[in-house]
């Protein structure tokens, strides 16, 4: 009984706290007409007569009462979950700080009044603990916040934003904390201070693994490529831990575990441990799997090509390691377009599909078989343009290698957007194909979508070269349009669009200086053909003018050089050994005029040279700024007439003005570019070339003009001694490379008749978009120049190794700095001692994209 009696007394208890829990969480205060408090324990029905909100200033009243979902003319029970749920409903919106809800009963209805406390919102936040660009970036991704109201939710989201944006860059325990104060220039607002401790970078420690067998540590770790440990030996290896890249590195890893045969190989898990340090560890379980091969590889469903040639192409036997990536890159993915996809897409097979089924599973042994549908065969039916907004249609159109009436091939779609990106007046990043395939009629119609960039140049810079200032200026206009030159409505500002290349530059530092050039070139002679038609024309002087003047020099002592040239060249494209070869043909005639000008075999004259040059060349880059894939090979012979094997001159006993008034001579250059990708984005680049200048008759000698001076950084600038050609080396001083055993002045003056280069080079891009191209680079370079063939000998070279960087700007062309140490001994332009060359920096300002001579 009593027992009884007890249990009774705590259920009332129970009741009676219960009952003044839900009277707090409702906030329901409810009064009778009279004004006499109701009863909690004695909850009846009422009609709602109308419901006011009190307090906010700043929302709208009724949608706070719809949300209450307090609505006139119902009938709810009071107190009850209606009242419960009406204060509850209005919390979970975040917006107050107090939430109050009375009523007032008259008769069988009752009246509600919600009082509220609006919470306050954000006039705008002040960083605290970051850099004034890391501030700049963070506003900029929080820049919609202000108005917000300021509330946890706020909170959260700036925290999770903040160390996500520091978690990126390395800061993986970065805390976030808040202070407000109020606005005094608006009302119920806040400033609210966010103090950022980024604390350092994490470090990874230690990298262990759980669970692998058959992969040992050290080729898990190297799977990581992104995710190092701490070096103490390694300074490049920084060990710091960032978490997208730790994500990518564990996708990697299994990838390449899968690739070695390991198709079911995962990550169980992993953890990242923080110590009181402050840097991590990190171990990761990880499931290998059993070490698969292929079986047997049967193929369905084909009818073009045989079963023994697609197996020939597939070059898969039975045995193999089992890998999804090679099976992948022999059914469509190879680079270089050697693969089961290309096979059929190259024939006209638009919609042709392989699936490779995975039909058996035996032991450590897949059987495959390779479904293949092959579709029907497609030939091109339109073909069109689009977002050439400056250049005309034209000039992308005879670009196009993919023709009305031809069958589809994936080849020439690829081809067409290399020769498009060759052009150099469209971002190549951003040129896209849309073939649309019409089943009706078996035709397919091609959409080639570009976007413009701009591609004129302009070079403009100042120097210090012979002891003066002297200023260059340079226009290149690579999109010109001739035909309209007159129409003044084409001139944005000067007329574009035809594809014409005009270029205008001049360099001088006054009267002791100057060198003036001119060139126009159209590489559609016609518009019907690919005939490339080209004219330039140039003057440059070079004497002690002044300071002949300021010393009152001598006739003798004063000295002069100036030549003037013209060129006319006239090329096309050929179609065989295979249509990226090219030949050019080219009218020099170019004049010397000398008085006492020293370097040269003779120092006071007039002479001529008038050469024809043959250049063959071969180019399959895929891309002119930042090649990947592809080469360029150029050979070029340039000829003069043999003048001395049919005049009368006597060379053993005649003056030098009789001697070299024609100048004669054979001329033979070779050079050849590859550039290979080896993994990701870094890019292998090698390159060779060999100069050797000739003679007709040893009675006349060498040639006093065309020879080779090699060191430096190739740039015509202000001690260009014309009539010889600059070939760039890294590493040594510029024409410094000169034959050992011979008047190293003479060289450097007039140059060597042979040379010949290497080039090992590795790229990596930083940046390559329509804005700008960004590229570092390390090299290993060997060259060297010889007088006489006897001497030469192609594998005793001066050697040089570096690191640089380029960036291409479409306005100013291609830029370049340079670091070279040059490893072997040359002569010392201050007093012509051997001696080694060192490290140097140089500098190129609009060099050729290729190299070359």
């Amino acid at each position: 009984m009593n027992r009884f009696l007890i249990i009774i007394f705590f259920l009332c208890a129970a009741t009676s706290v219960m009952a003044q829990i839900g009277r707090r969480q409702s906030g329901l205060q409810l009064r009778s007409q009279s004004g006499d408090e109701l009863s909690y324990l004695n909850p009846k029905e009422y009609i709602v007569g109308g419901t006011t909100v009190s307090g906010a200033q700043y929302l709208e009243k009724d949608i706070l009462i719809q949300i209450s979902k307090l609505i006139t003319g119902e009938r709810i029970t009071v107190p009850g979950d209606a009242t419960a749920n009406a204060v509850k409903f209005l919390w979970q919106q975040g917006l107050f700080d107090d939430v109050k809800l009375s009523g007032t009963v008259k008769g069988d209805t009752i009246f509600f009044d919600i009082a509220v406390v609006e919470r306050p919102r954000l006039t705008r936040m002040e960083f605290k603990g970051m850099k004034k660009g890391e501030t700049n970036d963070i506003k900029e991704k929080l820049k919609d916040r202000t108005g917000k109201i300021v509330n946890e939710a706020l909170k959260s989201t700036t925290t999770a934003i903040i160390k996500k944006f520091f978690n990126e860059k390395g800061f993986l325990f970065t805390e976030v904390k808040y202070e407000q104060k109020k606005d005094t220039t608006e009302a119920n607002n806040v400033v609210l201070i966010v103090d950022v401790d980024k604390k350092t970078k994490t470090k990874i420690d230690d990298i262990s693994f759980e669970g692998n067998k058959d992969f040992k540590d050290k080729h898990l770790r190297k799977f990581l490529k992104k995710t190092k440990e701490k070096s103490t030996f390694n300074i490049f290896r920084s060990g710091k831990f960032l978490q997208d890249k730790y994500e990518e590195d564990k996708r990697t890893m299994i990838a390449k575990m899968q690739e070695k045969g390991y198709r079911d190989a995962e990550i169980v898990s992993d953890t990242v441990i923080k110590k009181p340090t402050g840097r991590v560890d990190i171990s990761i379980h990880v499931y290998e799997g059993p070490k698969y091969y292929f079986g047997n590889v049967t193929w369905a469903g084909n009818a073009v090509y045989t079963t023994k040639a697609l197996a020939e192409m597939l070059a898969i036997e039975k045995g193999d390691v089992f890998s999804e990536e090679k099976l992948e890159k022999r059914l469509r993915g190879n680079p270089n377009g050697e693969d089961i996809s290309s096979l059929y897409l190259n024939n006209g097979y638009l919609t042709f599909n392989v699936d490779p089924v995975q039909t058996k599973i035996y032991g450590d042994t897949i059987d495959l078989e390779l479904r293949i549908y092959e579709g029907p065969q497609y030939t091109i039916n339109k073909v069109t343009v689009k977002g050439n907004d400056i250049t005309n249609d034209k000039v992308v159109m005879r670009e196009i290698r993919t023709k009305p009436g031809q069958k589809f091939s994936k080849e020439l779609v690829v081809r067409t957007t290399r020769e498009i990106a060759q052009l150099g007046n469209f971002d190549e990043q951003k040129t896209d194909v849309h073939p649309t395939p019409n089943p009706a009629d078996g035709t397919v119609d091609i959409e080639y979508v570009v976007a413009e960039k701009p591609s004129d140049q302009i070079e403009l810079s100042g120097g210090f070269g012979g002891g003066r200032i002297i200023g260059t200026l340079g226009l290149t206009f690579n999109n010109f349009s001739a035909r309209n030159l007159f129409n003044l409505k084409e001139w944005k500002p000067l007329p574009k669009g035809d594809g014409q290349k005009l270029s205008i530059r001049g360099q001088t530092n006054g009267k002791s200086y100057q060198s003036y050039s001119f060139s126009f070139s159209e590489p559609w002679l016609g518009g019907k053909k690919p005939i490339y038609f080209g004219i330039s024309a140039f003057t440059s002087l070079s004497s002690n003018d002044d300071y002949a003047r300021y010393y009152n020099y001598t006739d003798e002592q004063k000295y002069r050089i100036r030549l003037n040239g013209v060129t006319f060249s006239l090329g096309k494209r050929l179609k065989w050994p295979d249509d990226y070869f090219n030949l050019n043909h080219s009218i020099n005639l170019q004049q010397y005029k000398l008085k006492n000008y020293p370097g040269f075999l003779f120092s006071t004259g007039t002479s001529y040279n008038f050469n024809l040059t043959e250049e063959l060349s071969r180019n399959s880059i895929d891309a002119p700024i930042y090649p990947t894939s592809g080469s360029h090979i150029r050979l070029t012979v340039q000829l003069t007439p043999p003048y001395s094997l049919f005049n009368n001159i006597n060379y053993k006993t005649a003056v030098d003005q009789d001697k070299y008034r024609f100048t004669e001579y054979h001329k033979w250059k070779f050079e050849a570019q590859w550039y290979q990708r080896i993994v990701g984005k870094l890019v292998l680049k090698t390159q060779a070339q060999f100069g050797f200048l000739g003679q007709y008759n040893n009675a006349v000698g060498q040639s006093a003009f065309e020879r080779f001076k090699l060191g430096g950084d190739g740039m015509q600038g202000f001690d260009y001694l014309q009539g010889s050609e600059v070939i760039s080396m890294r590493g040594y001083e510029n024409n410094n490379v000169t034959p050992l055993g011979y008047d190293p002045n003479i060289a450097r003056y007039s140059g060597s008749p042979i040379f010949n280069k290497y080039i090992v080079e590795m790229r990596y891009p930083l940046m390559n978009s329509q804005q700008a191209t960004v590229f570092m680079l390390t090299f290993v370079e060997g060259g060297n120049t010889w007088n006489h063939f006897k001497d030469f000998n192609p594998f005793n070279v001066r050697r040089s190794a570096g690191v640089g960087a380029r960036i291409f700007l479409p306005i100013f062309g291609l830029l370049g700095i340079d670091w070279g140490y040059g490893f072997d001994k040359v002569y010392d332009t201050t007093d012509n001692m051997l001696r080694k060359s060192g490290g140097r920096f140089q500098f190129s300002i609009a060099q050729q994209l290729g190299g070359g001579f």
